[in-house]
């Protein structure tokens, strides 16, 4: 009997110590746990590049160990912080924009990069970011590595849109479109088309300033056919709306559905924001985690990633490659210039604002969609709103979707 029960025992805190031994070193699995925006990585589909099977491959076959990636995705900023900062999840990589990267550095949430293990790091080009200047969001370099990059312009239809008035902010301010005026449904990017078009920084703190745009976004809001964010698609690939600003990445996922779209810069400037991958200081596996990003540098992968996601790439494997510039003309032939071809348009980064700041722009928002007389696509995200970034998470939570088009189209031509 006390052989059964000691027999019992053992298998017992076999079965409790398993996971620990499958994640030592050996023959056994390492898991790595990546956590992404939703379809903003090359996966298979379409016959491109799985780039976390093959990084998976890869790392056998370089250090001996078996790693699995565990890949989840989440749709805002928020989300992924909500999690990482009340310890509810360890993840090993994240890929948070550059407003929440300042806060998780501020608040201790990420972990200082060994770039002895991230040596690919070389061939990311910061002057296509910020000119002459250091990040803002990390000003030494420490915590992050430029996943990607991105801008707002203006896509209109080329068939219902008067060519002489492009070129500023003024278009969507133009009776002749009324009706036919698409503006954003989250409030950083709404107020920054008025900010822009006043002459203010996206950040400013002057609150007479945020009065202004207000002002200006309520003179607006007669013209305006809808708020839109994902409904911006099928608005303008279907020729219901003839005006919308949105994400320079995403103009080519509707110009594949509508050879009439096109794309433009504001000439007072416009918004531009990086993605980039951060190793949080909750990681268990910090080692592989910071190969896991020197691999997604690396030239294949790295092309694979900016193809399928149809937005700018800081590193020059990819920009040098001739093959990614043609497959880029192949979905619009202005796809470089646009994507890259930013140097004298004016561009700004949004920033955290004071608490108070925050507040008062939430409260702004509220007033100007409350009794609105536009019935189309009309949220008031005053939830999203209230967090720390006035709707940034909003702003980020769809420039990676739709992509299944763009994919079929870059590998089966």
């Amino acid at each position: 009997m006390k052989k059964t029960i000691t027999v019992c025992l053992l298998l017992c805190m076999l079965a409790l110590f398993l996971p620990v031994f499958a994640s030592c070193g050996g023959g056994d699995v390492v898991t790595l746990y990546v956590y992404n925006w939703g379809e903003y990585v090359s996966d298979g589909t379409e016959g491109s590049l799985d780039v976390n099977a093959a990084f998976e491959e890869w790392y056998e076959r370089e250090y001996g160990v078996r790693v699995k990636v565990n890949y989840s995705t989440y749709s805002s900023n928020e989300d992924m912080y909500a999690k990482i900062s009340s310890g509810a999840a360890n993840y090993d990589i994240v890929i948070p924009s550059d407003y929440m990267i300042a806060r998780m550095i501020e608040e201790g949430l990420l972990r200082e990069l060994d770039l002895a293990n991230i040596p690919n790091v070389e061939y990311i080009d910061y002057s296509l970011m910020f000119g002459d200047e250091m990040p803002y969001y990390d000003p030494t370099n420490s915590y992050s590595v430029p996943y990607t990059y991105g801008t707002v312009g203006i896509i209109y239809n080329t068939t219902m849109v008067d060519e002489a008035d492009l070129g500023s902010w003024d278009i969507m301010w133009n009776e002749k479109y009324a009706g036919n005026v698409l503006q954003f449904n989250n409030s950083r990017d709404a107020f920054a088309t008025a900010l822009f078009k006043l002459g203010y920084s996206v950040n400013t703190e002057n609150e007479q300033e945020w009065r202004d745009a207000l002002a200006l976004l309520m003179l607006q809001k007669p013209i305006v056919q809808g708020y839109v964010m994902d409904e911006v698609f099928n608005k303008m690939e279907n020729g219901s709306a003839a005006i919308a600003p949105y994400y320079a990445g995403d103009f080519f996922t509707m110009y594949a559905d509508n050879e009439d779209l096109a794309f433009c810069y504001p000439e007072e400037g416009t918004n531009v924001f990086v993605d980039a991958m951060c190793v949080p200081t909750s990681s268990q596996n910090p080692e592989i985690a910071e190969r896991y990003i020197n691999f997604m540098l690396s030239g294949e992968a790295a092309i694979a990633n900016a193809e399928y996601i149809c937005y700018a790439s800081p590193n020059r494997l990819v920009l040098e490659d001739e093959d990614y510039r043609a497959t880029m003309e192949e979905i619009h032939p202005d796809a470089m210039k646009i994507l890259y071809g930013t140097e004298d348009i004016p561009m700004e980064f949004y920033e955290n604002l004071p608490e108070e700041h925050l507040m008062m722009v939430n409260s702004l928002w509220e007033e100007l969609k409350i009794e609105s007389p536009i019935n189309t696509s009309i949220i008031v995200m005053a939830g999203a709103i209230l967090g720390t970034s006035v709707g940034a998470g909003v702003y980020f939570a769809v420039r990676a979707r739709k992509r299944r088009k763009i994919v079929a189209t870059l590998w089966h031509n």
